[in-house]
């Protein structure tokens, strides 16, 4: 088969779309002919090389994709040759005591396709069955093979962790980005009033249609004085903040007493220096969030699925053409997800 993959860490001129050897499926795994995948953030991080992560080379980068299944593993119950599936990435063990409470982000041994071991951009790969979604025939490939990793994480960060509620008010960061986007629709949908950063005005177009309540240029003015100008000085209940030590000062100074930073990722470091006395005086919460659930993919993802939410496309591209694919993301071109679909698919 073809797979987009690198045999050592770098720039984007490291990454190959060549002959790797086809997958076989284990006897709890299924094979899926890829349709459609998306890139994510974490792609650009892992072709990069994350302190800690030792890959076997050549890795075959990818968290997100969609695909139809062709074979499956002994032992699999959920799914037949023919079945419409997409990918979701946390991979547990099953049995340590996070996971025997329901917590299987929280595992001991807790990895992501595509970061900790080989992913999913290639014309086939073997998933383990319980990391798949059931897909309707009807849903669009590219949105299929788009939504899941950007739609889990911002669920899992505002409904379960922050545990949001209608009324309340939250600040999006960089709102135009994957889980950014997908965090400014999912806080709507439960009814907050919502405000929402980005660095142009064609990013903040996109923010409002989204259903922005208020949008912030960021290269234009400071976000947290343009909160506290909004609120009357009161601040946000919650701020998504997946960026990090560039914006972690400002996020804790938009939040109102008693307010909540939640956090999924650190994409300009990971740290900040922090205002102890800010946090203990206004008794504010910082709540850290990965992943999802299978319950909670299930949840959001159905909502996907039935149009309430949508992950935006901002280009598709042949996987031949990845190496591009992670400069858009790299450099912040354009908003929404980029797509790779397998050249043969084209």
């Amino acid at each position: 088969m073809q797979a987009v993959q690198f045999s050592e860490h770098g720039d984007t001129d490291v990454i190959e779309y060549d002959e790797f050897p086809d997958p076989e499926p284990a006897d709890d795994e299924v094979l899926v002919d890829v349709k459609a995948a998306a890139l994510n953030h974490l792609d650009v991080w892992t072709r990069r090389g994350l302190p800690g992560i030792d890959l076997e080379m050549p890795h075959i980068p990818g968290s997100d994709a969609a695909g139809v299944v062709t074979e499956v593993g002994t032992d699999v119950d959920r799914f037949e040759e023919g079945d419409h599936v997409a990918v979701s990435a946390g991979v547990s063990c099953g049995s340590c005591e996070f996971c025997r409470d329901g917590e299987p982000t929280m595992c001991v041994d807790f990895h992501i396709l595509g970061e900790h071991v080989r992913g999913v951009h290639a014309e086939q790969a073997a998933v383990p069955a319980d990391n798949l979604v059931p897909v309707p025939d009807h849903v669009d490939w590219e949105v299929a093979g788009s939504a899941s990793l950007v739609f889990q994480t911002a669920w899992r960060m505002l409904v379960t962790r922050a545990d949001l509620k209608p009324g309340e008010t939250v600040l999006v960061l960089g709102a135009s980005g994957g889980v950014g986007h997908a965090a400014l629709q999912i806080a709507k949908y439960v009814g907050a009033e919502v405000y929402a950063t980005a660095s142009s005005e064609e990013k903040l177009e996109y923010a409002d249609e989204l259903g922005a309540d208020e949008v912030i240029n960021y290269e234009q003015e400071d976000f947290d004085d343009a909160i506290r100008d909004i609120t009357g000085y009161r601040g946000v209940d919650v701020v998504v903040d997946h960026i990090g030590a560039a914006t972690w000062d400002k996020s804790l100074a938009s939040l109102a007493k008693g307010g909540r930073l939640v956090t999924c990722g650190a994409t300009t470091g990971p740290n900040p220096e922090t205002d102890v006395n800010r946090i203990f005086w206004n008794q504010l919460e910082v709540i850290g969030s990965t992943m999802g659930t299978p319950g909670e993919v299930d949840d959001v993802l159905e909502l996907v699925w039935e149009g309430e939410f949508e992950p935006r496309i901002r280009d598709t591209l042949p996987m031949s053409e990845t190496a591009r694919a992670h400069e858009m993301l790299q450099d912040r071109e354009g908003f929404g997800k980029v797509v790779v679909r397998p050249d043969s698919e084209l």
